[in-house]
């Protein structure tokens, strides 16, 4: 796995003088072995590989790639067969440059957990049910109405008690879950009125075993106003519901220090490409990059 993390660094680097070689699209997603053909020859794809618009790509059965054309606009590649270059470019015209700057930040990241720059993870919280989510002091803010909540499960397994309360202590909805996650709406009219909300998770069979209290806190109107002007300019480009959109959008996110809504977009993309093992890696390794989970003790 760290193999095929490290190769992710490659993608992108230095975006600003990748724009100016000449390629066409950029491999930041693969799954399977896809070719591509410069010339003469097939050669194996690789995160980080350049394709040109003379070359020809080979997808194979089962398979999965993710592109990012040099405008900036991402495309994701899934049924097998050969494919021109240059048709898959036609696909993606109008792209927006400043989608670079949230891929660049995404393999930025990377670039770090191979060179062993990477945050180490989470001060162990003790807690015997660990949420994601952002401690008070990590800004726990939230852009979006609709959210995913998630929790480590290993200790403590399902069936569960998510509970959302008020400051003041008063409950404002109580839910149940099978799984280690939640999604949830914040524009439901339990939340209407609250811009900071408590939640915790217990487990159903044993009302002791409860995880710590963390919050979930509205932007302001003036920071919503300054997240969607420049949300605007990306999201006609990421708009189809694709697993690379959900990636660069949590990059986005990220970058804006939205934890939650970067968390749950890389949570999106989970469930929209469930086959590709690489999302579910990026997940875990922005969880303990920006410690909102323990580092494993024997990963390096």
């Amino acid at each position: 796995m760290k193999t095929k993390l490290a190769l992710v660094v490659f993608i992108l680097i230095g975006f600003a003088q990748a724009m100016a070689q000449n390629y066409t699209f950029k491999v930041l997603v693969n799954k399977g072995k896809n070719e591509v053909k410069a010339g003469k020859d097939w050669q194996t794809i690789k995160v980080g590989s350049s394709l040109n618009s003379a070359d020809e790509l080979k997808v194979a059965e089962n398979s999965y790639i993710g592109l990012v054309h040099v405008s900036g606009k991402p495309l994701e590649v899934k049924q097998a067969g050969k494919y021109k270059v240059a048709d898959l470019a036609a696909k993606v015209s109008g792209g927006a440059n400043v989608l670079n700057k949230y891929a660049d930040f995404i393999l930025s990241s990377n670039t770090q957990k191979a060179n062993g720059l990477q945050a180490t993870g989470a001060v162990h919280r003790g807690s015997i049910i660990p949420l994601y989510l952002p401690s008070a002091t990590q800004n726990p803010a939230i852009y979006n109405d609709v959210i995913i909540i998630n929790w480590d499960a290993e200790k403590i397994p399902g069936p569960y008690t998510v509970k959302f309360k008020s400051l003041f202590d008063e409950e404002l909805a109580k839910l149940d879950a099978n799984e280690s996650s939640l999604r949830i709406d914040l524009s439901d009219p339990s939340f209407t009125n609250e811009d900071n909300i408590l939640v915790t998770v217990e487990s159903k069979t044993d009302k002791n075993k409860v995880s710590e209290k963390y919050t979930l806190k509205r932007l302001s109107k003036a920071d919503k106003a300054r997240i969607k002007n420049a949300l605007s300019e990306i999201s006609a480009q990421t708009e189809d519901n694709t697993a690379i959109n959900k990636l660069i959008l949590a990059g986005f996110f990220e970058q804006n220090s939205l934890l939650i809504d970067a968390a749950t977009a890389l949570q999106e993309a989970i469930k929209l490409a469930p086959d590709v093992q690489m999302y579910r890696d990026l997940y875990n390794d922005f969880l303990i990059r920006n410690k909102l989970k323990d580092k494993p003790l024997n990963s390096k």
